[in-house]
C-alpha cells in the first residue's frame, strides 16, 4: 500500500500539452487526489520534483522531442511510482516502460474512468495496464516471455522477485550458486535483456 494524504494520492503531472495538464488536474482534484505540480518537459519536471514530493508521477512519453522514459529510472530510485499516460500502445514501448520501473500504463484513448481506475490499483500497490494497451499486445511476444521460461527458470525468477540472494535461491532449490548464475544467463538471453539489472526490473514489473 502507498502512504498518501487523506484518501487520495499526491500526484505530479508531466505532459507537453497544457490543455491535458489542466484537464487531468481538474479531474484528479475532483476525485480526492492532490496535484502538487505540473511540467511540460523533463528539465522543468526534474527541477519541480526537487521540492514537490509526490506519491505518483503521471508522465507522457512524447515531450517535444524528449522521452518520458528518461524520467522513470531517476524517480524509481527515489521510491516514486510512475504511471505512463501516452498515445503509444505498442508492446515494445510498454516493455521498455515496465522494465525501467513504471508501475502502470494507460492509453490516452481510454475514457477517463480507466485512468482513475489505474490510480486506485496503484494506490493499492498493484500494477495496472489499461485495456486498449493490453488488447494491442495480446498476441505479441511480450505476453509470452514468461511462458518461454522453463519451470525451473520461473521458480528462480519468483525467488529473485522476493529479494532472495543467489545463495538463498540455491539453498531453496537445492542447487549450486553457479547453477543459479547459469540459469540467470539463460533467462537474460531468452528475454533479450542486457544483464541482471534488466532481469530484476522485469521480475518486479511482472509481479512474480
Amino acid at each position: 500500500m502507498i502512504s498518501t494524504p487523506a484518501q487520495g494520492m499526491r500526484i505530479f503531472l508531466v505532459d507537453d500539452h497544457p490543455s491535458i495538464l489542466d484537464a487531468l488536474q481538474t479531474i484528479f482534484i475532483r476525485n480526492s487526489h492532490e496535484v502538487c505540480g505540473t511540467a511540460t518537459n523533463l528539465e522543468k519536471a526534474v527541477q519541480a520534483l526537487e521540492t514537490c514530493e509526490p506519491n505518483l508521477v503521471v508522465v507522457d512519453l512524447s515531450l517535444c522531442g524528449e522521452s518520458g522514459l528518461d524520467l522513470i529510472a531517476p524517480l524509481v530510485e527515489r521510491d516514486i511510482h510512475i504511471l505512463i499516460y501516452s498515445m503509444h500502445e505498442d508492446a515494445a514501448t510498454l516493455r521498455r516502460a515496465l522494465q525501467a520501473g513504471a508501475i502502470g500504463y494507460v492509453s490516452k484513448r481510454e475514457p477517463m474512468p480507466i485512468l482513475l481506475e489505474a490510480l486506485q490499483h496503484i494506490l493499492a500497490g498493484k500494477r495496472y495496464i489499461s485495456p486498449l494497451v493490453a488488447l494491442n499486445i495480446e498476441s505479441s511476444s511480450f505476453t509470452h516471455t514468461f511462458q518461454a521460461l522453463s519451470e525451473r527458470e520461473q521458480q528462480i525468477l519468483a525467488l529473485l522477485t522476493k529479494g532472495e540472494t543467489n545463495a538463498e535461491i540455491a539453498e531453496s532449490l537445492e542447487i549450486s550458486i553457479r547453477t543459479v548464475e547459469s540459469y540467470y544467463a539463460r533467462m537474460i538471453s531468452k528475454l533479450d535483456m542486457q544483464g541482471m539489472k534488466d532481469l530484476r526490473k522485469y521480475a518486479i514489473a511482472e509481479g512474480r
